[in-house]
């Protein structure tokens, strides 16, 4: 903090945080439990609004290539992608996680992601899809997203994709956080300014909530 002419001290700002809206996503409950972790959120497909954010949040549920065609609608990619390359945080969430890596494989028929992550989005191969409901995570040491949570911390999955094989993630230096229904299947990534949850953090009640101060504490404060 610091101070202020009468010798107090001046309180931290909110960090501003965008959720873009592109036509997808759980966009009012991630601005809610994103207010209730301590930021100033915006929803709102303004991609100056998006671009000039302390952080960006990108959700997404539904078809991967439905997803990707309302980015490439609002033309938001560039966005996306030059915040990470500043090193300016960027979350994704869900199908938002999933459109950042380099395509989705959909009944045969494969959609260019972002390419922010190396990998390809796959159905998963379980016996009971879609995986919804509650679910523990494997999580890497180091890791910033679930730092303080404990092991058996449950969060809210609904997704029958996912990245199965991190290893071209962890040769990348991304830390994994890998699940498991039927298979295992990367459940979360943390790389540099990027990051991203499979899971529903604003759906995940209290260990949700963690996560999203956790990932707040990473976004530095703009003027």
């Amino acid at each position: 903090m610091t101070g202020r002419p009468d010798g107090g001290a001046t309180p931290r700002r909110r960090r501003r945080i965008v959720v873009l809206d592109y036509g997808s996503g759980n966009l009012r409950s991630a601005e809610r439990a994103l207010a209730a972790a301590g930021a100033d959120v915006l929803v709102t497909g303004d991609l100056a609004a998006a671009a000039d954010a302390d952080g960006l949040v990108v959700p997404g549920v539904g078809a991967f290539a439905a997803c990707v065609a309302g980015i490439e609608a609002i033309g938001a990619g560039p966005v996306i992608a030059g915040r990470v390359a500043a090193g300016r945080p960027v979350l994704g969430i869900c199908v938002g996680m999933q459109i950042l890596f380099e395509s989705g494989d959909e009944h045969g028929v494969v959609t260019k992601g972002l390419g922010l992550l190396p990998g390809t989005v796959t159905r998963l191969a379980a016996a009971r899809l879609p995986h919804m409901g509650w679910n523990t995570v494997q999580a890497p040491v180091g890791s910033v997203l679930f730092a303080g949570l404990p092991a058996d911390s449950r969060f809210y999955f609904v997704h029958s994709y996912a990245v199965a094989d991190p290893a071209a993630l962890t040769a990348s230096g991304a830390r994994v956080t890998t699940a498991h229904h039927d298979c295992d299947f990367v459940a979360a990534v943390e790389r540099g300014a990027l990051s991203a949850a499979q899971f529903h953090p604003e759906k995940s009640a209290d260990t949700g909530a963690a996560l999203l101060r956790n990932w707040l504490a990473t976004v530095p404060a703009g003027d």
